[in-house]
């Protein structure tokens, strides 16, 4: 039997979330009957020593040095295959600046931006927008502002937040949120978020039994908005240089003009967690879909 270690927990704001995923992760692992598996409770920014012979290692580490490159690096460093992207790609993907850089620089569709740093607060963006910490997830961070005094505040909030003391600034784009799984490069089926009152924070996605998760059935009105969002998921996945699983979140306006927000190199397997949900989607269960990721585990050669 293969040993593999599922990495979860960690010291990001997101270790709550983490351990949850990563219990759920090494459980379903276990029930397929073929891998001999141990779950390790990361309680530092250090790789514990993994037992002896370790085949593989599951990372369902959310946020902070377990999705930043960190953990990747250290994994690399023992030649040990990993799920999810390398190095160069979870250190974009994390930074919600470099990967909107990113996005632009090959043309992939994302809402207009800028940066602030320390005590910078004026930008010339039109009301409403979104202030994020960029490298914080989860929806730590993030903050609708319709006017200028919830604009101002919404920045130092978020500059308090990030390690460098940097703000995202993001045109708001109006209309609907949906989320695309890319796994070894194939878009999986779209999920829309339907959050109470159209706003998706950290309460109506992990707490909230109001928002709904509805799949965009490929009808013949669907199918033009499925096949462009799957095909920019695409395109963003492999801007970004991963491998692996990466979600892939966007907003679409009225008239059916989709933009990357950003991507998730380590989404989650809580029972609200999406890429499992659009997996199951494609007749593989639960089990089968973290077996489907494991599978493509790899390190940077």
């Amino acid at each position: 039997m293969n040993k593999i270690v599922v990495l979860m927990g960690g010291v990001s704001s997101e270790r709550e979330v983490s351990l949850v995923s990563g219990t759920n992760v090494a459980e379903a692992l276990k029930s397929l009957g073929k891998y001999e598996v141990t779950a390790l409770d990361l309680t530092e920014e250090r790789l514990p020593e993994l037992p002896v012979g370790t085949d593989k290692v599951y990372i369902a580490l959310h946020g902070g040095w377990g999705e930043n490159g960190g953990v990747q690096e250290a994994l690399n460093r023992l030649k040990i295959p990993y799920t999810g992207p390398g190095v160069k790609a979870s250190q974009i993907a994390m930074d919600k600046i470099a990967t909107k850089e990113t996005l632009k620089a090959f043309g992939v569709p994302t809402a207009e931006f800028a940066f602030l740093t320390k005590d910078e607060t004026d930008v010339d963006i039109e009301l409403p927008v979104v202030v994020k910490a960029p490298k914080e997830g989860s929806s730590v961070g993030i903050y609708k502002c319709d006017t200028k005094e919830e604009l101002t505040l919404a920045i130092s909030k978020a500059q308090e937040i990030d390690a460098d003391s940097l703000a995202l600034v993001e045109k708001y784009i109006p209309g609907r949120e949906f989320t695309v799984a890319v796994v070894d490069g194939k878009a999986w089926p779209v999920i829309e978020i339907v959050a109470k009152n159209g706003w998706y924070g950290y309460e109506e996605k992990y707490n909230s039994e109001e928002t709904r998760y509805p799949f965009l059935e490929p009808t013949t009105e669907n199918l033009p908005l499925i096949e462009k969002m799957q095909k920019l998921a695409t395109e963003a996945y492999n801007a970004v240089g991963c491998r692996g699983v990466t979600r892939v979140d966007f907003r679409v306006t009225p008239e059916g003009e989709a933009f990357v927000l950003e991507l998730n190199t380590s989404p989650g397997f809580t029972s609200h967690s999406l890429v499992p949900k659009s997996g199951m989607k494609t007749g593989l269960s639960f089990a089968e879909v973290c077996d489907t990721i494991l599978m493509k585990a790899d390190y940077d050669r």
